[in-house]
């Protein structure tokens, strides 16, 4: 069993808010506690301590005999046996990869370089690697990356 823990991929965005925000705050409260930049300043703070702090970075992707399971400590959000894989999108260049479930619930996107998502997952190579190695060859469509012509055909989007 291995388990992948979800991070933050903006780190030093929520950083940067913290400090930029911490030092407005500070020059205004210098200068007699000017409302608005005080407000803003705070604000920076807040976002960014918020995005360091989310219950997010609490989930974890666990790979084991029987599949997939997506949880964190309070519940289990789904499990997804190997079996049930209807097919995976890999590109093992990016260490990226979609994991279809059949359903937006029951699917995982395993997010590598150049991939747009708010999240990372500690170790994506090993984690990539493992699920190409469990799930059938017939299932697996390899591409040079999750954002070609030739992925974005497979790989379902919703639409707002």
């Amino acid at each position: 069993m291995a388990e992948f823990r979800f991070r933050p991929r903006y780190k030093g965005i929520a950083f940067g808010s913290i400090g930029l925000g911490g030092a407005i705050a500070g020059v205004a409260a210098l200068v007699g506690f000017a409302t608005l930049p005080l407000a803003t300043g705070v604000l920076g703070v807040a976002l960014g301590a918020a995005y360091l702090a989310s219950p997010t970075w609490k989930i974890a992707v666990t790979a084991d005999d029987t599949g997939l399971t997506v949880a964190s400590p309070r519940r289990t959000r789904f499990h997804l046996p190997w079996n049930e894989i209807v097919r995976v999108v890999a590109s093992p260049t990016t260490h990226t990869c979609f994991v279809d479930g059949g359903t937006p619930e029951k699917s995982l996107l395993v997010p590598g370089d150049g991939a747009p998502a708010p999240y990372d997952i500690a170790d994506r190579k090993a984690l990539v690697a493992i699920i190409l190695a469990r799930v059938p060859a017939d299932r697996i469509k390899t591409v040079s990356s999750l954002d070609a012509e030739d992925a974005t055909a497979v790989i379902p989007t919703t639409s707002a």
